[in-house]
């Protein structure tokens, strides 16, 4: 499982994520250049999830063919047709369940499951948030997005977004960013299952909303007891 929590602290480029609205959707729409808080190995899924180079990694055989006959080169690489069905078989065939497909993931229940847990586990999240926050109006909105391949490790990016500010980017420190990490998936529920409910419902971005003036006295409590000393309160 590769799950990179989103903040502006964990990404080189954070001002491409000021955007005005949210739950707001990012993956395939912003680039996400990772800074911090992630293995080489989702480094790498990140890299896999660029378009542009999973077009070129498709269209090797055709540069394999240009070198073992070299003669049939200028031929070859005029041929555009070609090229696009082998990108087209890539990327629909092999790399995505068909449309018609879909339903065979998973069940309708496990999918109707799957989506239950991640909202009440998403709920559990933000309300551990807001109370290390000790935030007490608004509302936080969990979003849970994941990549549409399925033959490759699921990608998961789950970020913070405010309804109110300047930036709907929330910026979370490191115990904020374990929290989604501990609470979000684990053993039983795992992202390929919210994968496969995805998959089958061809939707790939949740949004959990969470009003914080909805947090327990003993949450907040607990998650002042939670915070290393010294620590000040965030805004």
């Amino acid at each position: 499982m590769t799950l990179f929590v989103l903040t502006p602290d964990t990404v080189w480029n954070p001002n491409a994520f000021g955007f005005s609205t949210a739950p707001r959707k990012v993956m395939g729409r912003i680039p996400l250049l990772p800074r911090r808080g992630i293995t080489w190995c989702c480094v790498a899924r990140v890299i896999f999830e660029n378009a542009f180079l999973r077009y070129l990694a498709a269209l090797i055989p055709f540069v394999v063919a240009m070198l073992v006959w070299p003669d049939m080169a200028l031929p070859i690489s005029q041929a555009p047709l070609p090229m696009l069905i082998m990108i087209g078989i890539v990327e629909m065939r092999l790399l995505r369940i068909p449309r018609g497909k879909r339903a065979t993931v998973t069940t309708q229940e496990d999918a109707e499951r799957s989506l239950d847990t991640l909202m009440f586990r998403g709920r559990r999240v933000l309300t551990q948030i807001a109370g290390h926050r000790g935030q007490e109006a608004g509302a936080l909105h969990l979003v849970v997005e994941q990549s549409d391949l399925a033959r490759v490790p699921a990608l998961t990016v789950a970020s913070v977004q405010a309804d109110s500010g300047r930036r709907r980017l929330v910026a979370l420190d490191d115990q904020e960013r374990q929290i989604i990490c501990n609470g979000l998936f684990d053993a039983d529920f795992t992202a390929e299952d919210l994968l496969r409910a995805n998959h089958r419902e061809g939707n790939y971005m949740r949004a959990v909303t969470f009003e914080t003036r909805g947090v327990s006295a003993h949450a907040r409590l607990a998650a002042a007891l939670a915070r290393p000393r010294g620590q000040e309160r965030l805004a």
